[in-house]
């Protein structure tokens, strides 16, 4: 914006807290006038100032998501659709935290260049501290949905845009987010504006509910509304109550609809709000819930509600398993659970771990768990998939630069992945595709405990933990020359063998854990044989291709519920079992390692050498093909 019509715009800014204003001028709305009194007599910001939004760095920008995870994977699916009903060009769609900062947006990719140049990108901080009047910075203050166009911003920097943010409660009440929906252009209409307005407040209330319907599934959740059609709709109300039937958590429009406050409610008897016996509605509980039923309150009005009984915890965990990456991670197979308890006693000692395991199995998921679990839950836990990044940019990625060191460097450089993780855990996914260069550099930062970036003169302390993971035999690599022999000894100081899902024990418990994340509070019966199909099947892309099974099961599903049709429509793609005789190559592989066995004479270690895989492996193909040595 050119420099006169900012000055202009602080001067028109003077006069409305001033009173002298005209009375059609944005500065006539009372709200707008309050929130810039409190940006000149508070903040003592000058409207004219033409400096760039704040922006926090990487590594404290990961301090202000980590907190918020669970919310960011709720809430940007609904981002997306948000963005996408309203056109896409010129909007962006910004999630950020308590505190103003943006953890999350969604934008045009086309449009990268001018949402920078407004200052709408990840880690920019709008306060209303440090940016007056906007969307996100005055609804944290007035804390309910706020429109903030053009002129009515403080700063003469953002009069260029139209700003609707609305705020995201937890389920105590407390403001957990703001939802911020951006115009970056002049050319949408009034009816445009209100349109976004509306949508951008439903969206919210959207992303709230669906916060509150997963926050706690160790509850009871209970949904009631005056009318049976509209329990499980927007608009419902939500509270949670554990065994002793004691109210945990309620929502604002069961308050609303209970003509009571939180203080009230909280910590209180279900019978205060209730007059049908406790023992009764607890007896409608399922897992599943899909019928209502009527219920009354102690002031005689009819409700209707449905009862979610509570997800029981896995007794492995203390504290109970995390959500991590909006999935529970379940380690109710006894393998897992020793593997687990083990990992975490020598992480503890500063032993590096190592993950072997098929694809989809939960590598990652299984190191965050030991992240949470261990003592430096606080501290950054830095995830990096080695397979996921080209070969010329993983060298800067993980160790870092100066600025200028090369050609296309940031100007003020970037902090390594090495050193975003100090204090904390690093977890190398796939290290087996880092290249050999890189290996020998790693291996230097793990021996000598310090970093030295691209460019850089002097090397950083590092303090990391290191948990590290491949879906391929690294005894092969070091055997085929693709992997150092003495980084490998390096990383593996301790390796939890992760089981295909196929072979996991706790499977169902994985199944319906999935299925509840993947429902988010929508009702979703299994017809009868749907569930022993799933289990049947040998999902060769283990977790992973479970959890897309059952979240296309869901989006399919007919007045919630999931048919043997449906499945059937999926099965083939999603591994059915084959014959041997319809796989030549199976045949031909079994053959194989049935004519090595017999010229080694069952010994295994000799015959894995010669394929070039480890025993472990060669022990899954044995089983897989069904061959077992003679007794």
């Amino acid at each position: 914006m050119k420099p006169a019509l900012i000055n202009a715009h602080a001067q028109q800014v003077l006069q409305a807290v001033q009173g002298t204003v005209a009375s059609h001028s944005p500065g006539a709305d009372l709200a707008i006038t309050r929130s810039w009194r409190r940006c000149l007599d508070q903040y003592q910001l000058d409207p004219a100032s033409r400096r760039a939004p704040n922006v926090v760095e990487h590594p404290r920008l990961q301090d202000h998501r980590a907190p918020l995870e669970h919310i960011i994977a709720v809430a940007h699916w609904q981002m997306s659709n948000l963005h996408q009903q309203l056109g896409r060009d010129g909007h962006v769609v910004l999630l950020t935290d308590a505190r103003g900062v943006a953890i999350d947006s969604v934008f045009n990719e086309s449009e990268r260049a001018e949402v920078q140049r407004s200052g709408l990108w990840l880690g920019s901080v709008w306060s209303e501290d440090c940016e007056g009047t906007n969307g996100v910075g005055t609804c944290l203050v007035e804390r309910q949905h706020v429109t903030i166009r053009r002129d009515e911003h403080f700063r003469g920097k953002h009069v260029g845009l139209t700003c609707s943010a609305s705020p995201i409660f937890d389920a105590s009440g407390e403001l957990l987010a703001v939802l911020n929906l951006s115009s970056v252009r002049d050319d949408h209409s009034l009816q445009q504006h209100f349109q976004a307005m509306a949508l951008t407040s439903l969206s919210a209330r959207l992303i709230e509910s669906s916060f509150f319907l997963g926050h706690d599934p160790h509850r009871y959740l209970l949904r009631l509304h005056p009318e049976a059609g509209f329990v499980g709709l927007l608009g419902e109300g939500l509270l949670s109550f554990d065994e002793s039937a004691r109210i945990c958590s309620i929502n604002d429009a069961a308050l609303d609809l209970l003509g009571l406050s939180r203080d009230q409610v909280v910590g209180q008897p279900l019978t205060m709000l209730l007059e049908t016996p406790v023992d009764q509605i607890m007896s409608q509980a399922s897992a599943q819930t899909s019928v209502c039923w009527p219920m009354r309150l102690v002031d005689g009005r009819l409700i209707y509600g449905q009862l979610r009984e509570p997800v029981h915890r896995s007794p492995l965990l203390t504290p109970p398993a995390p959500i991590i990456n909006d999935v529970h991670v379940c380690l109710e197979d006894p393998r897992l659970q020793r593997g687990f308890a083990r990992a975490l006693r020598v992480l503890e000692r500063d032993v590096p771990v190592f993950l072997q395991g098929e694809t989809g199995t939960g590598k990652e998921a299984f190191a965050a768990a030991l992240h949470r679990a261990s003592s430096r839950a606080g501290q950054p836990f830095v995830a990096i998939n080695c397979a996921a990044i080209p070969e010329t940019l993983i060298e800067s990625e993980l160790f870092g630069y100066r600025g200028g060191s090369f050609t296309g460097a940031r100007k003020d450089g970037m902090v390594g992945k090495l050193e975003q993780a100090h204090g904390g855990i690093l977890f190398l996914d796939e290290i087996a595709d880092m290249p050999l260069a890189l290996q020998t550099r790693l291996l230097r930062v793990l021996e000598e405990r310090q970093v030295m970036p691209l460019g850089g003169a002097t090397a950083r302390p590092l303090d990391v933990r290191l948990i590290s993971a491949s879906h391929q035999d690294l005894n092969a690599g070091v055997v085929g020359g693709r992997f150092r022999e003495d980084l490998f000894y390096r990383i593996a100081g301790f390796t939890v063998q992760l089981p295909p899902l196929r072979e996991r024990s706790d499977k169902g418990s994985v199944l319906d854990l999935l299925l509840l994340e993947e429902t988010k509070g929508t009702r979703i019966r299994l017809e009868a044989g749907v569930r022993e199909r799933l289990l049947k099947q040998p999902w060769p892309g283990n977790v992973r291709q479970l959890r897309t099974c059952l979240r296309t099961l869901v989006a399919l599903s007919l007045e919630g519920r999931v048919t043997l049709d449906d499945l059937a429509e999926l099965l083939p793609a999603v591994a059915v079992p084959v014959a041997l005789a319809e796989d030549p190559l199976g045949v031909s592989e079994r053959q194989t390692l049935l004519a090595l066995i017999e010229a080694e004479h069952w010994h295994i270690a000799h015959v894995a050498a010669r394929l070039g895989i480890s025993r472990n492996t060669l022990y899954r193909k044995l089983r897989h093909h069904g061959i077992a040595r003679p007794g």
